[in-house]
């Protein structure tokens, strides 16, 4: 991981401004013996431009032979041990959205199910319901009080809500209620430790009552809790980067993510392209000294196991790269934070294929295009994900000399 502690001593609020393009998942594997990865059959002439002119590697988001979760390689490409650092999914989804996660809240990821006349669920994401849907259950959901604790109920997306939880004495350490597979009811809320008793029974009464608010409005007639997490209390981007830092980005989870470490986050809107995220990387530009702008789709049709669609995205993103290299930063990396191969349709271990472009400052290796194999050979080499920022900073300018 980024040494905070000498990265803080070092690192100076003059410099390059950076870029970091995140196409989520981007990494796979072939579909057939010897054939292409996604982005390897993916045709991208800016991309491959930057791969001769710059360096090339493969990072590992956490450690070899894991894969991980969107939150942990996230916290990796920002410097972030995500091993030292683990945040719950509640609290990314709830700073997703804005909400402010205080020190000892308790912060939950909700979900939307359907459960039949038995109370055994049918649909763990309740047919996939609209925004607007969730909207009107999260308003009856807002109605449960509990003793002593003030509850916080809000729409994320789709079936997805977030709920905080605000009070003396809470604790996080509470295990899902989502029995992960339908045909059976609802789990309660289980205390993982001697410390989360309190909170895990206030937890069983709202889902009493949620239970209760929401029977006949199927399909979203009931709910599961998953992510319990609290506060992380994460170093920020100013005070160890010493950098000015902002995040475009149109899923709520990595607005958390980039929240939770100091970034500003831009408006955007959930269809935005990756053209339409670009011109929101350039109209904020001159503002800023560091923008992390992800994109979302190469991961999503990775997880859909379609192939072809993920390639589309890639060329999508290479298609609409001119307007990033307009702007003529002193640092741009383009990598993803795991890989999501299509032939898997989950996350892998796989390391991420990453390109460092940084005129004047960088080493030119022998990358011809930007992929998989050509990475494997690069003058980054495979390194951990957490070395990139250092890594960034030192190519933009930004840090002092280590000792005499």
């Amino acid at each position: 991981m980024a040494n905070f502690e000498l990265i803080s001593r070092l690192a100076h609020e003059t410099g390059g401004k950076i870029i970091l393009l995140v196409m989520d998942g981007v990494g796979g594997l072939p579909m057939i013996p010897n054939g292409p990865t996604e982005l390897e059959a993916a045709n991208t002439p800016h991309m491959d431009r930057l791969a001769r002119e710059g360096s090339t590697g493969l990072s590992i988001p956490v450690t070899r032979g894991v894969a991980p979760g969107s939150g942990p390689a996230h916290l990796a490409l920002f410097g972030y041990d995500p091993i030292q650092y683990e945040i719950g999914r509640g609290v990314l989804e709830a700073t997703g959205i804005g909400l402010e996660v205080l020190p000892g809240d308790v912060a939950i990821r909700g979900n939307f199910a359907t459960v039949d006349a038995n109370g055994l669920i049918t649909d763990r994401r309740a047919g996939r319901i609209s925004t607007e849907e969730g909207a009107k259950r999260v308003e009856l959901l807002k109605q449960i009080r509990l003793p002593g604790v003030e509850t916080i109920v809000e729409p994320v997306q789709d079936y997805r809500f977030a709920l905080i939880l605000r009070g003396p004495g809470l604790n996080g350490d509470i295990a899902d209620t989502d029995p992960q597979v339908t045909g059976k009811p609802t789990l309660p809320a289980v205390a993982q430790s001697p410390e989360a008793e309190h909170t895990a029974k206030l937890v069983n009464q709202w889902l009493d009552e949620a239970r209760k608010v929401l029977k006949g409005h199927e399909p979203a007639n009931m709910v599961t809790l998953r992510g319990f997490a609290m506060e992380p209390g994460l170093p920020k981007y100013k005070d160890v980067y010493k950098l000015k830092a902002a995040c475009v980005a149109v899923y709520p989870m990595y607005k958390g993510v980039a929240r939770l470490v100091g970034m500003d986050v831009i408006q955007t809107d959930s269809h935005d392209t990756p053209a339409d995220e670009f011109n929101h990387v350039a109209r904020v530009y001159d503002d800023y000294d560091f923008i992390f702008c992800h994109i979302k789709y190469t991961d999503s049709r990775g997880e859909d196991g379609n192939f072809d669609a993920k390639v589309k995205v890639i060329e999508q993103v290479d298609e609409a790269l001119p307007i990033l290299l307009g702007l003529n930063p002193d640092v741009l990396i383009i990598t993803g934070d795991h890989s999501t191969p299509a032939k898997l349709k989950s996350h892998s271990w796989h390391p991420v294929p990453t390109l460092l472009y940084a005129p004047g400052t960088h080493m030119p290796d022998r990358a011809q295009v930007f992929g998989e194999r050509e990475c494997m050979c690069g003058a980054l080499g495979q390194f951990p994900a957490t070395d990139l920022m250092p890594l960034a900073l030192a190519h933009a300018g930004r840090l002092a000399k280590f000792g005499a």
